[in-house]
Order: structure tokens, then C-alpha cells, then sequence
């Protein structure tokens, strides 16, 4: 019997993409569908009273404030009730199938985390996956992500090689991420400390480190419009991108932080 998949999708200011998103859930929905919980972080665009008239049977969770994407994640992981849960950023297409059918790899590779292979609005893949962060981590990494937006061919064809292959991962994004829910609370859920960015980097390596297993699939394509929902998130990504790679540090390799936060004073960016 397949699982049953609670999905959560944490919206601020995405209604357009947030309805999309759950559109294409319920137009092809999974075997075993739980519930959709739509946690908003108080949108001004007026996305909790779209959901309620357009969208009765998602479960709406509507903040008060900003909470940050941490956050709003572990309250609808908290309130859900089935075994897995697959968490979707609002800016995310689900192909029919795809949920089904991540189900069941991560049942046939034993992962207690899985992530699919996330394309743009082209069926262009980006690099969705990586090792733990160090510096030369990253800067492989960045080589990478910067392979993924070339238009040259031969960036392309490395792209292409790098996704094509079922692999066990120390990370996989957080634009869709399915989960067993018991594990991802014993494991202690997504680390509140970190508002946006690094989050789901550093909650695959809590599950990792609780003894579970991360695996990136080929297998599932799930469309990810990318960075529409971040570039709505706040007119202060920057900043909050240093404090999370800060913090990130400071609990992972803390030898390495002092470094870096020479590195942003250097540039002239001062994380408190």
C-alpha cells in the first residue's frame, strides 16, 4: 500500500504561482493525497483570501507575520498527520505523476529524504543537489550552478551527465523535498534560525546525522520557475543570505566562520 504524502507549500506574496502550483497538484493528484497545507508568512497580495474562495479543501495556515521559511515549514510538519510529507516552494510546477512516483523511489532506495530533479520552464535542469558546504564545496558548486544557466553546449552536456544519475547525496533543495515525517521530527524539523536560504542544506545533514539517508532521483522531474518566490521574499535577500551562511558555519565547521565573516567585512558586508 503506498504511503499517504501530506504536501506543505510555504507561500509570501506568490498568489499567481502559489495557485499554479496547487493547480497542478489537484488537476493529477497523488494515489495517496493527504492534506495541502498552505502555510502563508502574511502576504499583502492577498493570497489568504484567494486560497479560501478559490481553494476550500487546502489547509490554510495564515500567519501574522513573517515567520521566515524555517518556520513555516515545522508548523504544518507539526499538524500533519501522514507518513511522508513533501515540502514545495510556491514557485513549483508538479508534472501528473510526479508525486507517485517519487513516492516510490524513495521506497525502492530506502532514502528517509528524496528530492527529484528540478527543471526550469524550458525542461532545463538545474543542480539541486551537493555535498556539505566548505569552501571548496561551494566554489565546485558555484562552477556548477553557473554551468546549469549557460547556454553553451558544452555546459549544457556537464549539466546533463551531473543530474542524469540516482545518486545518495548530502543534501537535496528545499523547493521539493519529500520526507518520512518521523524521522524528519525525530531529527528535530528545519533549524528556526535560519529564515531563508541554507535550511534545507542543513536539515538533510540533521537526518543524515540521526542516521538517515538523502538520495536525488532522475527518475521525477518537478518544474522549479526558480527564484520568483525568493525575489518576493524580502527586499533584503542579501543580508539574509550572509547571517544563514554565517550560522551555517558557525554550527557545521566553526573553524571555518571567523574566515568568513572576514570575507564579508572585506567586501563590506557585516554580518550582527
Amino acid at each position: 500500500m503506498t504511503p499517504a504524502v501530506d504536501v506543505v507549500i510555504v507561500s509570501y506574496n506568490t498568489r499567481d504561482d502559489l495557485d499554479a502550483c496547487l493547480a497542478s497538484i489537484e488537476a493529477a493528484p497523488p494515489a495517496a493525497l493527504g492534506a495541502i497545507f498552505v502555510v502563508d508568512n502574511a502576504s499583502a497580495d492577498g493570497t489568504p483570501a484567494h486560497v479560501r474562495e478559490r481553494r476550500p479543501r487546502v489547509r490554510l495556515i495564515a500567519l501574522d507575520r513573517n515567520v521566515g521559511f524555517a518556520a513555516a515549514n515545522n508548523i504544518a510538519i507539526r499538524e500533519s498527520t501522514a507518513p511522508l510529507v513533501l515540502l514545495l516552494n510556491s514557485d513549483t510546477i508538479v508534472p501528473a505523476g510526479a508525486i507517485d512516483a517519487l513516492v516510490t523511489r524513495r521506497e525502492a532506495t530506502g532514502a528517509t529524504v528524496i528530492g527529484p530533479r528540478l527543471v526550469d520552464g524550458r525542461g532545463r535542469p538545474e543542480v539541486s543537489f551537493g555535498p556539505m558546504l566548505t569552501p571548496l564545496a561551494e566554489a565546485v558548486q558555484r562552477l556548477r550552478v553557473r554551468a546549469a544557466a549557460s547556454e553553451g553546449a558544452l555546459a549544457r552536456r556537464y549539466v546533463e551527465r551531473l543530474v542524469s544519475r540516482e545518486r545518495t547525496v548530502d543534501w537535496v533543495s528545499g523547493a521539493a523535498l519529500l520526507v518520512a515525517r518521523d524521522p524528519a521530527i525525530a531529527a528535530g524539523l528545519l533549524d528556526e534560525r535560519y529564515f531563508l536560504y541554507e535550511e534545507d542544506v542543513d536539515f538533510c545533514a540533521s537526518i543524515r546525522a540521526h542516521g538517515g539517508r538523502v538520495v536525488f532521483t532522475p527518475r521525477v522531474d518537478i518544474v522549479h520557475l526558480r527564484g520568483r518566490s525568493v525575489a518576493r521574499a524580502t527586499p533584503d535577500s542579501h543580508a539574509l543570505y550572509d547571517r544563514a551562511h554565517v550560522t551555517f558555519y558557525e554550527k557545521h565547521a566553526p573553524r571555518w566562520a571567523p574566515w568568513l565573516r572576514r570575507w564579508l567585512a572585506v567586501r563590506g558586508r557585516t554580518v550582527r
